[in-house]
């Protein structure tokens, strides 16, 4: 185990959290997961192998969707574990890498959103064989809308500095939950996956338009920002030269 598992839950969870600010329901109950469980992974599993263990997770619930498909409905069960393994590795890779004192933060936010991507679009493509020909296109309509979302998170680090993975109250954690509830109702009603998918996506571009005004917001204000910047500094030159 790694020797420094015995530090304050307090310092634990502000090195681990550093790079990051959260905004959803169950951030406290995760973080205090988090910090309990950087503490009790076992050193020889890297940050990198924590990805893959979070990717192949997507692959099973692409799995289970498949197998569903060709043999039951009872198999979409397999993508309710799929998501709690995308959360264990998803969720980990980074924070593991920050407790240690190792971390790569560009090389990681690339390998990140990346991975994220690869894993919406497995789900999606699952979602589509899952379903009848006249549904498909909500597969497609979520990775579409969730795309967006990721896209938003990128952009509004770069306008304004702070990196947060949530679209308000709803984060990774509460959509992974989301779409295994989705799952297990399934199982237990035939059909309600497409009625609850496509509430889903509703909700989803919902977030989305709400995000992108507040985002367009807060580039309008640094656009002002920037330009007074440019006036003060005009100013001061001109001031320089008299």
């Amino acid at each position: 185990m790694y020797s420094g598992k015995n530090k304050s839950i307090t310092n634990i969870l502000k090195i681990i959290s550093q790079d990051r600010e959260r905004s959803n329901i169950l951030r406290k109950q995760e973080q205090k997961a988090l910090t309990f469980l950087v503490q009790r992974i076992p050193y020889w599993i890297t940050s990198d192998m924590l990805t893959v263990i979070g990717f192949s997770g997507s692959i099973i619930v692409l799995s289970g969707f498949v197998l569903a498909a060709y043999f039951g409905k009872s198999y979409l069960l397999f993508g309710v574990l799929g998501y709690i393994i995308s959360w264990f590795g998803d969720s980990l890779d980074g924070r593991v890498a920050y407790y240690r004192k190792q971390p790569r933060k560009w090389y990681g936010f690339v390998l990140d959103v990346t991975v994220d991507w690869l894993g919406v679009i497995l789900m999606g493509l699952g979602f589509v064989i899952y379903v009848s020909s006249a549904y498909k296109i909500i597969g497609f309509l979520f990775v579409v809308l969730y795309g967006w979302e990721i896209l938003t998170a990128q952009l509004r680090y770069k306008i304004t500095g702070k990196y947060s993975i949530d679209s308000g109250l709803l984060g990774p954690t509460e959509v992974r939950i989301i779409i295994s509830l989705i799952l297990v109702s399934e199982v237990l009603l035939d059909g309600s996956i497409i009625y609850l998918s496509g509430i889903a996506c509703v909700v989803l571009f919902i977030a989305n338009i709400l995000d992108t005004r507040k985002l367009l917001n807060a580039a309008d204000i640094r656009d002002k920002e920037e330009k007074q910047s440019l006036k003060d500094g005009a100013h001061c030159l001109k001031e320089q030269r008299i």
